[in-house]
This record gives C-alpha cells, structure tokens and sequence, in this order.
C-alpha cells in the first residue's frame, strides 16, 4: 500500500462503525479502566461541548463538499482548532484538580507518575 492509499482508504476496522470511540484497551490505557476521573462531575457539558465541536468539522466537510472559499474554510478551521484547544485546557484543568491533586495526597511515587503524565500532556498540547 503506497502512503496516499494509507491517508486515503480507509481502515476495515472504522467502516464497521464510525462513531465507536476508542477500543477498551485504549480506553482504560494503564489509568486502571473506569472510575470518578476529573472529568466526570461536567462530563454533560463536556458531551455538549464535543458535540457543537463535532457539528463545526461536519460543517468544514460541508464547505469543502460545496467549494467555499479557501480563506472562509481556513476560518472555520482555527476556529474549530481553538475550540479543541480549549476543551482540551478545561480537561487538563480537572486532571490537575483531580488525578494529580488525589496522588498529591497520597504522595510517594504515584504523584511523582502523575506529574509526569501531566507534563507529558502539556508537552503534548504544545506540539499540537
């Protein structure tokens, strides 16, 4: 398969079904699986918030469909850009308040492990 077919055909895994988010073991990652995470209390507004996010993509396709202008197109790009930007700010927030904020009172080497989850994230978020 040469690169373009990569970026362009896709998976047989995501034709299944489109809208699956990740798989449970990208899920639960090595955090332990489910639980109370930082999230969770504005987890509805977090849901709201994707979802006004998932109609600003679905409207970038749209224009492209429709051949709008590029410089209207690369608008509606940094403005979808900025709203995952902030999401991902207000997500990170709670993960401080929360996750970190809980392996800080518990000390030893699980705050020592979420300080550096958290600062590779930033990192993460920097390079973005």
């Amino acid at each position: 398969m040469t690169t373009t077919q990569a970026r362009t055909e896709p998976q047989h895994a995501q034709e299944a079904d489109p809208h699956a988010g990740p798989t449970a073991e990208a899920a639960e990652g090595h955090h332990g699986g489910h639980g109370p995470h930082g999230y969770s209390a504005q987890k509805d507004a977090h849901l709201k918030r994707l979802r006004r996010i998932e109609g600003q993509i679905r409207g970038l396709q749209r224009m492209v469909d429709e051949d709008v202008y590029c410089i209207d197109v690369l608008t509606q790009v940094s403005a979808s850009t900025k709203a995952l930007q902030s999401f991902a700010l207000s997500l990170l927030e709670e993960h401080l308040r929360h996750c970190v904020a809980a392996a800080a009172e518990e000390g030893g080497t699980e705050l020592d492990a979420k300080v550096a989850e958290a600062t590779a994230a930033i990192s993460r978020l920097l390079r973005s």
